[in-house]
């Protein structure tokens, strides 16, 4: 099949998104999820409501600073929330926008 290169610009979240749908294992690249995600979309299908939905394993912390103690106090502050937030739901993050 032929492809054409182009140029896309998308919202960080989104690209997380496509990069997390990519990581599945589903797709080699980023572009081949994008492409497999549009001709869902035009053949009428729907995407499964468990599809990627986490930004989980798109950070890397340095093995040098593995409790973030150099880490930005903004950073630190928004993980301790994230992580009271998990506790209180029993062990599960919130899916809501904070």
């Amino acid at each position: 099949m032929n492809k054409q290169a182009i140029s896309v610009s998308l919202r960080p979240g989104n690209l997380l998104w496509l990069q997390a749908l990519k990581a599945g294992g589903r797709h080699r690249s980023v572009s081949e999820a994008l492409d497999s995600l549009i001709a869902d979309v035009r053949a009428g299908r729907a995407r499964r409501k468990s599809g990627a939905r986490s930004v989980r394993g798109t950070i890397v912390i340095a093995k040098s600073d593995p409790r973030l103690r150099g880490a930005d106090a903004v950073l630190r502050s928004r993980f301790r929330t994230s992580l009271r937030s998990r506790v209180a739901q029993g062990g599960r993050a919130s899916r809501e926008k904070a």
